[in-house]
């Protein structure tokens, strides 16, 4: 599988941006909910994919205790500087989609901090999942990519 980043939906990636750090987090696992059956498999088979990297990644965070697990996924939304942050950094967009995914699986297996049961989507974050389920699957990747490709901390960028 091959894939070129596009910007055919750079509004809905410059309204995920706009999010509140945790509703960002919450919106990425109610993605995973809702769809990480049909998307996330597309990860691992892409080209650019290096599972082992993004499950070395995933093994670091989930050593760490929860709230700072917690911490670190809003350290990478916002570009905070940290090694994990600049490791992150360094994976291709493919892996960073499946480090998120790992992620995502972490909290439904109690790795990871866990979404609080009673937390809701915002109306403008539940809008945008509603955007977002009606993509196309492509499409859907391509956004996510264009998410995910941003986060953490690119040393090359600097």
């Amino acid at each position: 599988m091959t894939y070129t980043t596009s910007n055919s939906a750079p509004e809905l990636v410059s309204a995920f941006q706009a999010l509140e750090v945790d509703q960002q987090l919450a919106l990425f696992y109610e993605i995973y909910k809702q769809m990480g059956t049909s998307v996330t498999p597309a990860a691992p088979a892409a080209s650019t994919v290096s599972p082992e990297i993004a499950e070395s990644l995933f093994n670091q965070v989930k050593e760490m205790p929860h709230q700072e697990q917690l911490q670190l996924q809003r350290d990478l939304i916002r570009g905070q500087d940290s090694q994990v942050a600049r490791e992150y950094g360094a994976l291709s967009d493919t892996t960073k989609l499946l480090f998120w995914y790992y992620l995502a699986q972490g909290m439904d297996e109690g790795s990871v901090i866990p979404m609080p049961a009673d937390y809701q989507l915002s109306a403008q974050a539940q809008q945008l999942l509603s955007q977002i389920t009606g993509l196309e699957f492509q499409q859907q990747i391509t956004l996510f990519r264009d998410i995910v490709s941003p986060m953490g901390v690119d040393v090359t960028r600097r």
